[in-house]
């Protein structure tokens, strides 16, 4: 069974780029625009790993993960953080996270270093 990555963000072209990377990577990726559809999805999925925006419109990134936190389901899915500004999510925000990616620095190289200390070794060839 593939490993399944949830992307959440509301920038199409961010979610593509990690999704793609993921892809390339051998996970099955599902993406939400922001944190109620992310909820939504998490009914009927049971994720990995999810990646989250911070700045998002209906729910951002820091109510999605205190309520990621708040539900045993989701609770020990490991969580990265995309930040947007160079200075870097708020500490509530970054505590619950096992990295944050920078939007305005080389993702890809993040996202694999990121995976790598999860354990999470590429499945397919890069």
């Amino acid at each position: 069974m593939p490993r399944l990555a949830l992307v959440v963000d509301d920038s199409m072209l961010i979610r593509h780029t990690v999704c793609r990377f993921l892809e390339e990577c051998g996970f099955a990726v599902e993406s939400a625009t922001d944190g109620v559809e992310a909820l939504e999805m998490l009914a009927h999925l049971q994720p990995s790993l999810i990646i989250t925006d911070l700045q998002m419109p209906k729910m951002s990134g820091g109510e999605l993960i205190a309520a990621l936190q708040g539900r045993p389901q989701t609770a020990a899915i490991p969580l990265l953080i995309l930040a947007a500004r160079k200075s870097g999510p708020e500490p509530a925000e970054a505590r619950h996270a096992r990295a944050v990616i920078y939007k305005d620095i080389d993702i890809d190289q993040q996202l694999s270093k990121a995976l790598a200390a999860l354990g999470f070794e590429p499945s397919a060839p890069r």
